[in-house]
């Protein structure tokens, strides 16, 4: 089987490696051939994690697999005029892979893994006890309640890059599981919606398009699930 690996350098400073067909399969370093060293551990790891949440994993028959990468964007800063600028709008990867629509099985996929992504977070931050949900460790930028609000508020975003979010993310819900709710209802509610379109978007000098937006919100939600079990373990 083949794995096919968009790499993505320069974001937040490191690199990160997608398994383009593989939703929420994913691996960072600090070089991009770190993250690519990193790929193979992440594709078992990811294999595994589909196991316990379903007995008909798309990927059960895994056998010996190739990590092959097949292209690679440089995420570059722009300023309000759209000129390559050190500080202002960081621009991340758009994949020539991104450009294609969604089909019914990448819906299907797609909504399986937000909710069993959701499902693991809810049961992590179901057995915090509340003092913890407030309290910002040294060096962190948010507390747990937070990173909650963060989840919803960027899913939200994203959905807003294809002017396909219903309202205003300031008037998202104030309590962080109900914004969460909100916006997945939606996210799932939109998704359904897109298969075979062939939209694309540009938003503040990138392109997002339906691909990259399910893309980005799985990673987004198992990426921050990782930050709340390490905050944990501090």
């Amino acid at each position: 089987m083949i794995i096919r690996i968009g790499l993505e350098n320069n974001f937040e400073s490191r690199s990160l490696a997608w398994a383009l067909d593989l939703p929420g399969c994913f691996a960072y370093g600090g070089s991009g051939s770190e993250a690519l060293t990193s790929m193979p551990r992440a594709v078992i790891g990811y294999k595994a994690w589909l196991e316990g949440h379903t007995s008909q994993s798309w990927i059960a028959d895994l056998g010996d697999f190739d990590i092959r990468l097949v292209e690679t964007f440089e995420d570059y800063i722009i300023d309000e005029n759209f000129e390559i600028a050190e500080n202002g709008y960081e621009v991340d990867a758009f994949f020539h892979h991104d450009w294609k629509p969604l089909r019914k099985a990448d819906i299907q996929r797609g909504l399986q893994l937000l909710k069993w992504s959701r499902v693991d977070l809810m049961e992590l931050v179901g057995a915090i006890p509340q003092e913890r949900f407030d309290l910002v460790l040294p060096g962190e930028k948010w507390s747990i309640r937070g990173i909650l609000a963060h989840i919803a508020k960027s899913e939200f975003w994203y959905l807003s890059r294809l002017d396909l979010a219903s309202g205003r993310r300031e008037d998202l819900p104030s309590d962080v599981f109900e914004s969460l709710q909100h916006v997945r209802a939606l996210m799932d509610a939109v998704l359904l919606t897109l298969e075979d379109s062939p939209l694309v978007c540009g938003r503040s000098g990138e392109f997002w398009s339906p691909r990259k937006m399910l893309r980005v919100a799985i990673w987004h939600e198992l990426d921050h699930t990782n930050h709340i079990l390490k905050l944990l373990s501090a």
